[in-house]
């Protein structure tokens, strides 16, 4: 019970990477916020770890408020944020991502971030303390082609984070980041352009413990960062994916 007494927010935590990180941290202690832009999926896992659902487009920034607004209306504070939605286009040669397409992309997985630390970093330094948690991705350490714009996005957030935690220390507010490896979640269909055996079986030549990272992986590794122990780290960008960018 790490997280007694701590609040969190968990956006994309309806499925995925990001339902395994809010299980987690509803089971060690923190009251949740499950905020995703599919109510139903969101409401659905509410049910099953208690908390509250709230529906949210993160690339929206008087949606991104509304969240920040719920939540403080409720606990009166936030401990924890995770900023886990994302998306990716499609395996597509750069120059044929189309350009509503790279900007969804950018505004999903880049703008969001500075929507959330706008609506939310004020009362964490207000208060003294504070978690962030930036799910990145091992594709912006070590990019694959022809998902370049999707590898741009996770360098920058990885970027971004150690520009906030440097920037975020003298108010006591830890801003790290996770680097999965491609796993059990509704994007892996469109890391692989096709989900077929022989396609998972070639991307897993390339994991060496041979297997996805599993949304439980990534739980336990939000929940070491959000707690006090990982207290000394702050910029941190943690792979959680078997050794591929060994």
């Amino acid at each position: 019970m790490r997280l007694t007494g701590r609040t969190a927010i968990v956006t994309g935590g309806g499925s995925g990477f990001g339902a395994g990180i809010a299980r987690k941290l509803a089971a060690e202690g923190a009251e949740i916020m499950v905020a995703d832009i599919n109510p139903e999926a969101a409401g659905a896992l509410v049910s099953e770890v208690g908390g509250l659902a709230h529906t949210v487009d993160v690339s929206n920034a008087d949606s991104v408020a509304e969240m920040a607004a719920a939540a403080l209306a409720a606990w009166g504070r936030v401990d924890i944020l995770v900023n886990n939605a994302g998306i990716t286009h499609l395996p597509t040669p750069m120059q044929d991502v189309d350009e509503a397409e790279f900007d969804r992309v950018f505004a999903v997985n880049c703008k969001s971030v500075y929507l959330t630390a706008r609506a939310l970093v004020p009362a964490m330094t207000d208060m003294g303390r504070g978690s962030i948690v930036n799910i990145a991705s091992t594709a912006g350490l070590s990019p694959r082609p022809r998902l370049s714009w999707y590898n741009a996005s996770k360098g920058w957030m990885i970027t971004a984070t150690k520009s906030m935690a440097i920037e975020l220390a003298p108010g006591g507010v830890r801003v790290n980041a996770l680097c999965p490896v491609a796993g059990e979640t509704p994007l892996l269909a469109s890391f692989l352009g096709e989900d077929t055996p022989q396609m998972r079986a070639k991307f897993l030549a390339t994991i060496p413990l041979g297997r996805f990272s599993t949304p439980e992986d990534l739980g336990n590794a939000a929940c070491f960062l959000a707690s006090d122990e990982a207290a000394m780290i702050t910029g941190a960008v943690l792979t959680v994916d078997g050794g591929r960018c060994i």
